[in-house]
């Protein structure tokens, strides 16, 4: 799957250690619709994060500030893992789209 500069940023962003505490949370969920997720929303500031064949994970939107915090980012990473995507995954530098966003 070819993943644009941006998303491909997001992606090595969630997976550096020490855990980023500076990740916008538009990102995150820009990178996830880009790997085919829903984005669901629901009560407070909680999304579910839905990839068919999967399990929903649910996080918490942060505010008032926009970063993601590096709890939930930890998490996002395991999850995110754990159904083999990864930076080795998407290793390819070739792998961005030059589309447009839609």
């Amino acid at each position: 799957m070819g993943l644009r500069r941006k998303h491909r940023q997001t992606l090595l962003a969630i997976f550096r250690r020490p855990v980023s505490g500076t990740i916008l949370w538009s990102d995150v969920e820009a990178l996830l619709k880009a790997f085919g997720a829903d984005v669901e929303e629901r009560a407070g500031s909680r999304v579910a994060v839905v990839f068919p064949g999967h399990m929903p994970a649910v996080f918490h939107r942060p505010h008032p500030r926009p970063e993601t915090d590096k709890g939930a980012v930890a998490r996002l990473r395991d999850w995110l893992d754990g159904m083999g995507i990864s930076p080795d995954a998407h290793s390819d530098p070739d792998t961005h789209s030059e589309e447009p966003d839609q």
